[in-house]
C-alpha cells in the first residue's frame, strides 16, 4: 500500500528479459531485496540492488496494463517505498495496482499551476468524481473537473519540480488507479442485487 507521495524519481537504466532496472542512489540504500516498490506507480518487487540502483521482475499482465512498454532508457520515473502502519499517510490508499493507461490531450497554464487534460476508457467514468482523487502515475492527485472519458488535474510547481510530471508532452501515456473504494462500493451493491 502506498499513499502516493512521490518520493524521489529515478532513471530507468535498462528493461530487458522483463527485468526493470532503475538508477537512484539515496533510495537504493534503503531498500531491502523482496520489498515492495512503487514505479511509476505500479508495485513491483525488488529483486536486486546494489548503492546506486535496484531491479524488479515484471509480468505480462503488467505490460499489458500499464505505460511501461512506452517508456524510455534513461526516461526519468517516480518512485515510492510502501506505507508503514503506523506512518503518516499524506495522499491517499494506493494500491499499486494500475486499472489503466490514460493519455495526456492538453496542458495549459493557469497562474502558478499547470492543466493536465488526461483522456481515458469511458468504462472508468463511474470511478471518477469532481474534488476526489485518483493515482497519475503513483502520484496521488485531486480531479479538479471530470467528464465520461476525461479528467483535469491542477498541478503545483512543487509536484511538478519534483515529479515525472515535469517532463511530460502532449499524447504520453500515464498510468491510471482510481479510487479502490468506489470499486468495493460498486460490487457490493451489485452482489446485493
Amino acid at each position: 500500500m502506498f499513499s502516493g507521495i512521490v518520493e524521489q524519481i529515478g532513471k530507468i537504466i535498462s528493461f530487458e528479459n522483463n527485468i526493470l532496472l532503475i538508477e537512484e542512489p539515496n533510495l537504493s540504500k534503503e531498500l531491502n531485496i523482496s520489498e515492495s516498490i512503487a514505479i511509476n506507480g505500479i508495485c513491483l518487487t525488488v529483486i536486486n540492488k546494489d548503492n546506486n540502483s535496484f531491479s524488479v521482475e515484471v509480468t505480462p499482465e503488467t505490460i499489458k496494463r500499464t505505460n511501461l512498454k512506452h517508456l524510455n532508457l534513461h526516461q526519468i520515473v517516480n518512485l515510492e517505498k510502501p506505507l508503514k502502519y503506523n506512518g503518516l499517510v499524506g495522499g491517499h490508499l494506493v494500491q499499486g495496482h494500475v486499472d489503466c493507461v490514460g493519455e495526456i490531450i492538453e496542458i495549459n497554464t493557469d497562474a502558478n499551476a499547470q492543466i493536465f487534460t488526461i483522456s481515458f476508457p469511458k468504462i472508468y467514468s463511474k470511478y471518477v468524481v469532481e474534488k476526489g482523487y485518483i493515482s497519475i502515475d503513483g502520484i496521488s492527485l485531486t480531479i479538479v473537473e471530470c467528464a465520461d472519458d476525461y479528467l483535469t488535474l491542477s498541478i503545483i510547481p512543487y509536484t511538478l519540480d519534483n515529479t515525472n510530471l515535469k517532463n511530460k508532452k502532449i499524447n504520453e501515456l500515464v498510468n491510471l488507479e482510481f479510487d479502490i473504494t468506489g470499486k468495493y462500493l460498486e460490487k457490493l451493491l451489485n452482489t446485493n442485487k
